[in-house]
């Protein structure tokens, strides 16, 4: 990053008081990484793998394409997709009975709480508030359950499930500009507040009143600078030296 642009950082009481002052209508937030730490969506898939839930098959298919993303040889849209299209022919009553197990084992303990807090004052303020994730919707449904939102204000990656059964027909993977399609579509265009850790997140952040990085990538943290936007980093993870 340019040693002349640095983005300004928040401490977590000017974080909250700086949402809050916004008085926001509708309040978005990415979720992998920003309500709570790690990629709950590799996580998943990797678990799923360990756990016998998918083929030998399926799990050599899906390693073969993420060691390609790795690589950048699979788009981000691309894998986001097919880590959902992983589980077809499986019932969704066993997706979801696994990502109860899975985020109240794995992930539950890296919630932030300082995000935790934020989410239920908005909500007591009758914020509408929104969950937007290029993750699974089983995995982020069962994970901003404990944020009070529901699952109609989930948006995330998902594929058609016909008669109780997964599919491989994707209906959506909100990432980059497909997360401000995804909120158009339920007629969110302009949320007065967006909080997201990655660049994938940029183009939703650049959509609100106001945008809050929280916990950013190092791509993130480079567009914060040049944007302007404030940063905030929870207490649980490292702010860059």
């Amino acid at each position: 990053m340019s040693n002349t642009l640095v983005a300004k950082l928040l401490d977590t009481k000017d974080f909250h008081a700086s949402v809050y002052a916004l008085s926001p209508a509708v309040a978005v937030f990415d979720c992998d990484g920003t309500l709570w730490s790690g990629d709950a969506g590799s996580s998943f898939m990797n678990w799923t793998v360990d756990t016998g839930l998918v083929s030998r098959e399926a799990a050599d298919w899906i390693d073969g394409r993420y060691r390609g993303y790795k690589r950048g040889e699979v788009s981000e849209l691309a894998i986001c997709g097919e880590m959902v299209q992983l589980y077809q022919g499986l019932r969704e009553e066993e997706m979801r009975r696994a990502a109860r197990e899975f985020f109240a084992s794995r992930i539950e303990r890296n919630i932030f709480p300082e995000m935790l807090e934020l989410v239920a004052e908005l909500k007591s303020r009758g914020v509408d508030v929104w969950a937007v994730s290029s993750t699974n919707d089983w995995v982020i449904e069962e994970g901003v359950r404990r944020f009070g939102i529901t699952a109609d204000r989930v948006l995330a990656a998902r594929v058609q499930v016909k008669n109780g059964i997964v599919s491989d027909v994707i209906q959506d993977v909100p990432t980059d500009e497909g997360k401000v399609t995804a909120l158009a579509r339920v007629g969110v265009t302009a949320p007065d507040a967006v909080f997201g850790n990655s660049v994938h997140d940029a183009a939703m952040l650049a959509l609100a009143r106001r945008a809050f990085p929280v916990n950013p990538t190092p791509a993130l943290l480079e567009r914060s600078a040049l944007e302007g936007w404030a940063v905030y980093y929870p207490a649980s993870v490292a702010q860059p030296k």
